[in-house]
């Protein structure tokens, strides 16, 4: 069974290090993190994930522009957005360019854990 790699972006180290242990308890080993969206597009050009959960408000490129040429780089990446404002629009957005999926990040631990398994058997088939 092949192992799925993942990268985390978001600006906030402590929202990084709390989806690596929701992560971790699925299976799912995250090969790399980035603070902001140029980072992020370094180690998604570098890793090529098969995963990538992504905050959409980030400095220095925000997410919503990271996501568009990360699914430019590999259509297939499956791309989650992780937001904590539920403006419908900037998400409606993210899912026009290419978002899989988004997840609020006020989402309690044992619904986005079954979001994230959901999400990934149903693309990858391994959860």
């Amino acid at each position: 069974m092949k192992k799925l790699s993942c990268i985390i972006v978001d600006d906030e180290f402590h929202i990084r290090v709390f989806m690596k242990s929701v992560l971790k308890i699925l299976g799912i080993n995250v090969s790399g993190e980035a603070p902001n969206g140029e980072k992020g597009i370094e180690i998604f050009k570098e890793l090529k994930p098969d995963l990538v959960f992504m905050d959409i408000n980030m400095p220095v490129k925000t997410g919503d522009e990271a996501l568009k040429e990360m699914k430019q780089l590999n259509p297939y990446s499956m791309i989650i957005m992780l937001t904590s404002v539920a403006d419908m629009e900037t998400v409606e957005n993210c899912i026009k360019d290419g978002a899989d999926f988004y997840i609020r990040k006020d989402t309690p631990v044992d619904e986005l854990k079954s979001i994230i398994s959901e999400l990934v058997d149903t693309r990858f088939g391994i959860l």
